[in-house]
């Protein structure tokens, strides 16, 4: 079988940032960026094309084992998706009730406007699905 196509990349993620096409989605970009390289004190990097992740761990499923970044997310146009901090497998954390508007997929959370949501609440929940990999 065939190795998952996202994998850490050598790009730039200011340049990929810069890059987004909507102003407001671009500003996001940054602001998320600024929010989990706090939070997790690692570097951003970029995940393929188009993913922006912090940290790395083993991750096994159909493939085999890779590695795949902790928490992480991608300024798309329809919206933000932030990776890491809701997993469809298990229970939501209560903290996502208090987040504001958003939608959930089985390994991520969409976001519409960051300036919608509580960013306390998603810094929190960055900093709970951080611990929950590094202790």
């Amino acid at each position: 079988m065939a190795a998952p196509k996202t994998r850490p990349t050598d790009a730039d993620v200011t340049a990929f940032l810069d890059a987004v096409e909507s102003p407001r989605r671009r500003a996001e970009g940054h602001a998320l960026r600024s929010l989990m390289e706090r939070v997790t004190g690692q570097p951003a990097v970029m995940w393929g094309p188009s993913m922006v992740g912090f940290g790395a761990t083993p991750y096994t499923n159909t493939l085999g084992t890779y590695e795949w970044f902790d928490v992480g997310f991608s300024p798309r146009k329809q919206a933000l998706t932030i990776y890491g901090i809701h997993n469809g497998y298990e229970p939501d954390s209560p903290l996502l009730a208090d987040l504001g508007p958003h939608t959930t997929g089985k390994a991520c959370v969409y976001v519409k406007r960051l300036d919608d949501i509580d960013l306390d609440v998603l810094e929190r929940l960055v900093r709970e699905a951080w611990a929950t990999v590094h202790g």
